[in-house]
Formats: C-alpha cells, structure tokens, sequence
C-alpha cells in the first residue's frame, strides 16, 4: 500500500500526545485530526498545566516572553521556551524543552520533545519530530501555489493528502539547513540532513544528506 507508517517516522516516543498519535497506522492521516488530538490531550493534562486563557495550557515550567502571541487552543509542555514575538496561531503542541524562537510563527503543528524552530521560520501543518531542528530562516509551506490538494510522495508514487494544507512531516534527528524550504508534502525521514538554501521536494530518505535535487547521499 503506498502509505507513510507513523512508526516509521516517529520511532521515539517523547510527546505529551504519543499515545494518540500512535493509534493512527499513517502518519499523514494526524495531519487534519489536531484539533480533535488537542481536545482529547487537553482532558488528560495534570496539574503542571495551568490555563492561563481558555482553551491555552502551560505547564509552570515553560518559559514564555512577553511579546509572544499564543492562541487557542495550544498546549505547551514543561522547560519548552517561547521567544521574543513568536506567534503561535491555534491548534499547537510545543513538546518538552522545544524551542519556538523570535519571529516565529506555527499553526496547526505538533513538535515533539527536544524539536527547535529557533529563528524567524514558519510551521504550518506539519509534525516535527524528536530533537529536529530547523535552522534560520528554513521555511515549511503548506499551500500550493494552485492551492490544489496536496500529495506526499512514497516511493516514487504519489499519495493524496485529502487536503489543501499540508506541511512536511520531519522525523526524528532530522537538521534543516538555514533558508531552506521544504515545500508542501515533503516528508523528511529519521537522521536526515538539509544543505542550507535547498528546496525539497518528495522524501528524503532515512540517514541520509540532501545536497540537492538528484543529489542525496547516504550518510551511514
């Protein structure tokens, strides 16, 4: 079956919401259910998370600046920083001890434990993985230009996302080079790295070093 395995992308388990995650064989598929995911996460937090406005969870070891913008619902989980005028737009899970840094802005995103969107990118639509990391400036488009549904690519076969907006999904360990941008239905497997400056499109396959179109190396 051309489909994406969640457990093939998401092979460790750090995320408030892993346990519903999982339940979903495909990890396209999580994309259009954050909402509903958020909703079920929100019912089951402890008493760590305190709402500071309705339908906002922060857990009382978050940092988060003054001049960030967070909007329901979102929840951010412990030791995670929020900086300087990021702009969290609904529908957001910031895992433990991420990073969500100046100028940044996320909508309907969920980034595992440890994941870094440091300085000034965009992240929509998307899951980013355990300790991936974006690097200045890399961007996640989540629009077609024709604004037709978007398709992820598996194996040289394409697979309709149901949906208009549709990010990239990033795996675990995965490092983005400044100003790159991974354009809608890229998929970025576990150990993945991104030259500065690409524009990918497709999958990138695991443990491996996008230097370019036609141009990918195994790293090990």
């Amino acid at each position: 079956m051309n489909e994406l395995l969640f457990k093939s992308l998401y092979k460790t388990d750090c995320s408030l919401v892993y346990n519903e995650l999982v339940k979903y064989t495909y990890a396209h598929k999580i994309i259009a259910d954050i909402s509903n995911i958020i909703k079920e996460a929100i019912l089951s937090l402890d008493c760590d998370f305190i709402e500071v406005e309705n339908g906002i969870f922060i857990h009382r070891d978050a940092h988060i600046s003054k001049n960030a913008t967070i909007l329901a619902p979102c929840i951010i989980d412990k030791n995670a920083d929020i900086r300087h005028s990021a702009y969290l737009r609904g529908n957001v899970i910031v895992g433990k001890d991420c990073v969500v840094g100046n100028s940044c802005e996320l909508k309907s995103a969920i980034l595992f434990d440890g994941a870094c969107v440091p300085h000034f990118n965009y992240v929509g639509n998307s899951l980013l993985g355990y300790k991936s990391h974006l690097g200045a400036g890399a961007i996640i488009s989540n629009l077609k230009s024709d604004k037709s549904n978007v398709k992820i690519d598996i194996n040289g076969q394409k697979t309709d996302t149901g949906s208009r907006k549709f990010g990239a999904l990033v795996g675990d360990f995965c490092e983005v080079g400044c100003g790159s941008v991974l354009n809608p239905g890229t998929v970025l497997m576990p150990h993945s790295t991104i030259y500065p400056l690409s524009c990918v499109r497709g999958t990138v396959p695991e443990n491996s070093i996008y230097k370019g179109k036609g141009n990918i190396v195994k790293r090990w």
